[in-house]
């Protein structure tokens, strides 16, 4: 077998063959690391979402510009509800059925607002402001932080101009029609009722993703190569004896 080893073609296959298992290995190792920042990626935001709301006026100004840190952070925001700054976001399903998203402007007493997730409506409410209204006059409203939505590479463009119904929760797009300053992130509300719009869903962190599943293949790959050529080499060795 070591014979076999020494001849030009084999050396070259088995530095191929070395090269690919490392390839494999790190691979399964990187995919490790993935579900570690995944798994922390999961604490933070369980963490958040579970923590005692604060108000977004001190989240806002406890994060110093850094949004990342509230995304998904409990939150409580007073003010009144705009109904003429209403808008829908497209494309939202609740319990397999198509609907909108609502989203409404709350104002504060010295006049910036914040875009509120109020839930989601059916198809047929597709004219805003939608038949299913909030409380009037000065409301809290509970919910958790989300930052604006950016449009993907290959994602839908929203129209110019003012429109009603949106592709995403762009805070910037949606803001260039707005009459009052927006806050630079949005809030899902939280409510317990069985009326329109649905509530949005507490977001779940539970999911650390098929990185361990990657993991393991890639390290079964690397198992695979070199067991396979060690087996290999032994039958051209035993063949040439």
């Amino acid at each position: 077998m070591f014979h076999t080893l020494r001849q030009p073609r084999w050396i070259v296959a088995t530095v191929f063959v070395l090269a690919a298992a490392a390839v494999f290995i790190r691979l399964g190792f990187w995919q490790l690391d993935r579900l570690e920042m995944r798994q922390t990626t999961n604490a933070v935001g369980e963490e958040r979402v579970e923590a005692e709301p604060i108000d977004l006026v001190t989240a806002l100004a406890e994060a110093e510009g850094d949004l990342e840190s509230l995304e998904y952070r409990r939150v409580f925001v007073r003010g009144s509800y705009d109904l003429s700054g209403e808008v829908l976001i497209r494309s939202q399903v609740h319990l397999g059925q198509a609907g909108f998203h609502v989203i409404t402007p709350l104002v504060a007493d010295d006049g910036w607002a914040v875009l509120v997730n109020r839930g989601w409506v059916p198809l047929g409410m597709d004219s805003p402001p939608v038949d299913a209204r909030p409380e009037t006059g000065r409301l809290s409203v509970e919910g958790w932080v989300r930052l604006t939505q950016t449009r993907p590479t290959l994602g839908p463009e929203d129209a110019p101009g003012d429109q009603k119904i949106f592709n995403r929760v762009d805070v910037g797009r949606i803001g260039e029609q707005m009459a009052h300053t927006l806050a630079p992130v949005y809030v899902v509300a939280i409510a317990e009722n069985e009326d329109l719009p649905a509530p949005v869903d507490l977001p779940e962190f539970d999911d650390d993703g098929p990185h361990l599943a990657y993991a393991i293949q890639w390290f079964g790959f690397a198992a695979v190569a070199l067991v396979g050529f060690y087996f290999l080499m032994r039958r051209k060795g035993i063949q040439s004896t």
